[in-house]
């Protein structure tokens, strides 16, 4: 088991960042109609054969999404998986364009910092000191 696995998730940090933005994250989530619109101004979308889990509306709802519907009482396995929809997936290239307003490298930017302050973030090959 490695260090960051063995970390526990302080879920009220969580649940503080998100009361931060709740009234714009409760609008973006009932605002999306996942149409999937937003995917045709996704490069990384278009790259990967037009694989769903790069649309926009995809990760937007798989990471802050997820963190919304559970009041940030995740484990850490699940902000590993939000790990990967909002780095590995997205480069925050604000090229994602949402028809109804929703402003997804906003949304996406959020979930980055909500999974960087429980220590959840890629290393690209540095070690912590």
């Amino acid at each position: 088991m490695t260090e960051q696995t063995a970390a526990k998730v302080d879920a009220k940090q969580i649940r503080r960042m998100l009361d931060k933005h709740k009234q714009k994250m409760k609008l973006s989530m009932g605002v999306c109609a996942r149409c999937s619109l937003c995917a045709e101004s996704c490069f990384l979308f278009n790259l990967h054969d037009n694989d769903p889990r790069y649309m926009p509306s995809y990760k937007f709802i798989n990471s802050l999404g997820r963190l919304y519907k559970k009041k940030g009482r995740v484990n850490m396995a699940e902000l590993e998986e939000i790990k990967v929809n909002v780095w590995e997936r997205c480069v925050l290239c604000t090229r994602c364009y949402c028809p109804f307003g929703i402003d997804i490298p906003d949304m996406i930017t959020l979930a980055r910092n909500i999974c960087r302050s429980q220590g959840v973030f890629p290393s690209y090959g540095i070690q912590p000191q």
